[in-house]
């Protein structure tokens, strides 16, 4: 029985709201059949030794994580800012429900280097593992997710390289749980804007054997962090500097908080004003390295495909909802997810998570492309918007409201296409490649190589877009430079299309040889048809109906009830 009270007028099984189980509450390992699958592939042998860690992370992640991200959604993290005496503390408090999420992931982090000691020693690939570890957490909360992993990897990679041995020290204890543990915060962004370095106006100056840091930083993310990684002007040019909250004499640092911001969602991580009066800071650039913006710009990347992955979770976590909800909401009679018009938008949703799942993995765990976090970022994120507010949509009048799980979901993915560089600096870091480095052509062999792994069948229209591809690269550059960088967005976006579709079929060809099936070929297809095929005059009214003829083989393989 329910816990509310039946009145007169709700009677009839309509009303029976036990039917209404979203994604909380689930699994979401067991849930779902396209995770499984990639496990399965990137696992190989070892899937059988990793698949319990996986199912105990899915309880995690859909009970007890997914319930303290509502919990702090309500209660967000606040600032005190002054002690009793009126002396400024600058603590941020964070909410219980906060800690004890944090706690638990901690106590089951696939990210550590402990566990990714057990998994090597299993012939298990800890990248992959660790991908699976952050998509199912993105699901739960994306400010979790950027509270634990915003700039640990970069906080560390460059303390090692170029902090002096007793402040590499220091990085290290903070840091012993692994560069995912929430204990970093990367500060950029002033109020002149976030992207623009030039117009950079935080200063250090030389104190010794380290820095002194002046300026005020507009949005810095996990501001309860203990170390800081800083933009500043240094000697004419602009080079990030670390910040740790107390000196090295153990006295505090000079690093104020002016207030939290009063964000729109990802409410669970603290954002703030910082402000830097004189503090002790440490520069990530050692002789010979230039400024250190280089090496900070390919630990960005691994920032983007993070964003990116953030993107991906949030997705399917409104797919998720989306197919809970339409199976059991009834209007006309039968379950919405019956309606044909219903069926198309939930295919829709199937197949495009599942190309955003394709290609945020790739970028974790498959070769290593210049190009492909802006690519991915690009299309992930803008992903993680349109599906949560189709969700909302699918929710009718439910979904606009705070009870219900896909609210919070819209809210918290608006900031992903904005986090690591919105969809134009994307594109201009993708010019940026290929004119500087050529990045483009082992992306085009990376899209060749993966059609070429595809399954039987006729999959010219995949191989065709593959050439096509580079001879939209060579016109493009051949344009007048205003012109190309205005065309530079619709040709990443073609050539995100191009790539999620190349990795589909080569999933497609791998499910067929291990004898899963074909279920991913049917994927591939649909999505082939919708970014890259031509429907002529007709808007593609008189193709055949694959998304409703075969729905119910795409649920099957997209989510389990």
């Amino acid at each position: 029985m329910g816990r509310y009270l039946v009145e007169p007028f709700d009677s009839s099984d309509r009303y029976a709201t036990e039917r209404y189980q979203g994604a909380a509450g689930r699994n979401w390992w067991r849930c779902d059949p396209s995770l499984q699958l990639l496990m399965r592939r990137h696992l190989g042998d070892c899937y059988a030794w990793a698949e319990p860690h996986l199912d105990r992370l899915g309880a995690l992640m859909g009970g007890p994580i997914a319930a303290h991200a509502e919990e702090t959604d309500r209660n967000p993290p606040r600032l005190e800012k002054y002690d009793k005496w009126g002396r400024d503390i600058s603590e941020v408090v964070m909410p219980p429900s906060f800690h004890a999420a944090r706690d638990a992931l901690m106590a089951d982090n696939f990210t550590s280097p402990a566990f990714a000691e057990q998994a090597r020693a299993h012939g298990a690939d800890p990248a992959a593992l660790a991908a699976a570890w952050t998509y199912l957490l993105d699901q739960a909360d994306i400010g979790m997710g950027c509270a634990l992993g915003t700039g640990g990897d970069m906080v560390v990679s460059l303390a090692e390289r170029h902090a002096p041995d007793d402040v590499k020290q220091r990085v290290r204890e903070i840091f012993a749980n692994g560069d995912y543990s929430g204990e970093a915060a990367q500060m950029f962004t002033e109020r002149t804007g976030g992207s623009d370095l030039a117009a950079l106006e935080t200063t250090a100056e030389p104190s010794g054997d380290a820095w002194s840091l002046t300026g005020l930083k507009w949005f810095a993310s996990n501001a309860n962090g203990s170390a800081f990684v800083v933009l500043a002007r240094h000697e004419g040019s602009v080079a990030p500097f670390l910040v740790l909250w107390e000196r090295r004499d153990g006295t505090r640092n000079g690093v104020r908080i002016r207030r939290l911001k009063d964000k729109l969602g990802t409410r669970s991580v603290a954002s703030a004003e910082v402000e830097f009066a004189g503090a002790e800071a440490f520069l990530l650039a050692g002789p010979g390295s230039g400024s250190g913006l280089g090496t900070m710009m390919k630990l960005t990347n691994a920032s983007r495909l993070g964003v990116a992955m953030m993107g991906a979770g949030i997705a399917r976590r409104a797919l998720t909802e989306s197919l809970c909800y339409a199976r059991a909401r009834e209007a006309f009679g039968r379950p919405l997810a019956d309606q044909p018009l219903m069926r198309r938008k939930l295919a829709e949703l199937i197949v495009e998570v599942e190309a955003v799942q394709a290609l945020v993995f790739d970028g974790h765990v498959g070769p290593r492309l210049r190009l492909a976090p802006a690519l991915i970022k690009l299309r992930a994120a803008r992903l993680g918007l349109t599906a949560s507010s189709d969700a909302v949509e699918v929710h009718g009048g439910n979904g606009y409201i705070e009870q219900w799980p896909v609210a919070r979901l819209l809210r918290d993915a608006q900031v992903n296409p904005i986090w690591e560089g919105g969809d134009h600096i994307l594109c201009l870091d993708v010019r940026r490649a290929m004119l500087r480095e050529n990045a483009h052509e082992p992306f085009l062999d990376r899209l060749a190589a993966a059609v070429d792994q595809a399954p039987s069948g006729d999959w010219s229209l995949v191989r065709g877009r593959v050439d096509d591809l580079g001879k939209a690269i060579t016109a493009w550059s051949s344009l007048d430079p205003a012109v190309a960088e205005a065309r530079l967005y619709p040709l990443a976006q073609f050539m995100a299309d191009v790539y999620a579709a190349a990795l589909l079929v080569e999933q497609a060809g791998w499910e067929e040889r291990a004898g899963h099936g074909s279920r991913k070929a049917l994927v591939a297809r649909l999505y082939a048809d919708a970014h890259l095929a031509d429907h002529g005059p007709l808007r593609g009214l008189d193709r055949p109906a694959d998304d409703l003829d075969h729905f119910d083989t795409l649920t099957r393989g997209a989510f389990t009830f």
